[in-house]
């Protein structure tokens, strides 16, 4: 199987930001950030960008700081004719019907290029917001019950009948299928690295979504998924340049000043995710996990800023050492982000392919 390279899909404005600096969660997260507005020029360039360098998929962040994920997949998917899009989305803020409903009509628009982030929530803040009062762990046991309505959904075309503590569904029918050339279903990546997080995915999706850490760390916690059944997908940052020094170089420059830290730093805190907690301490207490992953940018643009650094040659070589321990997918975003995902798909991962043979 070869490995698979999904990105980070860019918010609004910034495909024509050229600093790291531009792109801090802090600056992005402000009601005057472009990131609140459809930006569709710099949308499709990036989208066929990535279709021309091999990236399968792009990831679509979901929050309420930002557009919503099924218009821009839409959108941006009849802009395109490959590229796949991964729509992150917080499970229980629609019905498990009408949520089934949209997935399989989006799914006919764009040809079925379409999979799906199940995220749970990280601030607890922001689902108060959208109406979601539940607590951490009972996030994730409703959103067992809400996908096990939307396999049901996808299976045989029956009805839908279910009883349970969250939903409660009587003769559900729907007579638009999920539509794609190999699939009767998207493919479900399940994030987070909590044990209800781990579960789920265990349970009802076909990936298990994570921050990556050095193989050996990873090593025991993959072999277990992957008996299980499911694949693992690592989230991380590259930084590519000719040598492993100009990379750290080009690292250390993106460092934004101290107020953006205490900032985002507040962000994280105040999050109730094991993940953006597990990262900020792998910043404050090691800083380099290993010669080329580095958790020093995470304090300033969040969890998923753990960093892979090094040459074309010397990712490549990290991107197989993964796939031996049986990782087999990988998002990953970069700063510009524009620039670095043409680096990495002309440099990085033409080497990958030709490992792979």
């Amino acid at each position: 199987m070869s490995l698979r390279f999904h990105w980070m899909f860019p918010k609004g404005g910034e495909v024509a930001m050229k600093t790291a600096q531009e792109t801090s969660r802090v600056l992005t997260t402000k009601a005057n950030s472009p990131a609140a507005l459809p930006d569709m020029e710099g949308w499709v360039q990036f989208a066929r960008s990535a279709e021309e360098v091999g990236i399968d998929s792009v990831l679509l962040s979901f929050s309420r700081y930002e557009p919503d994920t099924f218009f821009i997949a839409c959108a941006v998917g009849r802009a395109t004719t490959k590229l796949k899009f991964i729509a992150a989305y917080r499970l229980g803020l629609m019905q498990p019907t009408t949520f089934v409903q949209q997935i399989n009509t989006l799914s006919g628009l764009i040809g079925g290029r379409i999979a799906l982030n199940v995220v749970a929530g990280s601030s607890p803040a922001e689902q108060r917001g959208y109406g979601d009062f539940l607590a951490h762990d009972e996030r994730y046991a409703r959103a067992e019950e809400f996908l096990a309505i939307c396999h049901s959904f996808w299976g045989d075309g029956g009805e839908v009948d279910f009883d349970g503590k969250y939903y409660r569904v009587e003769r559900g029918k729907l007579h638009t299928p999920f539509m794609a050339p190999d699939r009767t279903a998207p493919e479900i990546y399940v994030s987070g690295q909590s044990e209800p997080a781990e579960r789920l995915a265990l349970n009802q999706a076909s990936c298990w979504l994570r921050l990556i850490n050095t193989p050996e760390k990873l090593s025991p916690m993959v072999a277990r998924i992957r008996e299980g059944g499911i694949e693992v997908c690592l989230r991380l940052c590259v930084i590519c340049r000719p040598t492993l020094k100009e990379a750290i170089e080009a690292a250390e420059s993106m460092l934004p000043d101290e107020d953006i830290s205490k900032q985002e730093r507040g962000i994280l805190a105040r999050s109730d995710s094991q993940t953006l907690q597990q990262a900020l301490a792998a910043a404050d207490n090691v800083g380099w996990l290993n010669r080329n992953l580095w958790a020093g940018l995470v304090p300033y643009y969040g969890s998923s800023a753990m960093t892979l650094l090094g040459s074309p040659e010397e990712l490549a070589e990290i991107f197989l050492e993964y796939k031996r321990i049986g990782v087999t997918q990988f998002i990953i975003a970069g700063w510009p982000k524009l620039d670095e995902m043409l680096i990495f798909g002309r440099e990085v991962l033409p080497l990958i392919r030709r490992a792979e043979g």
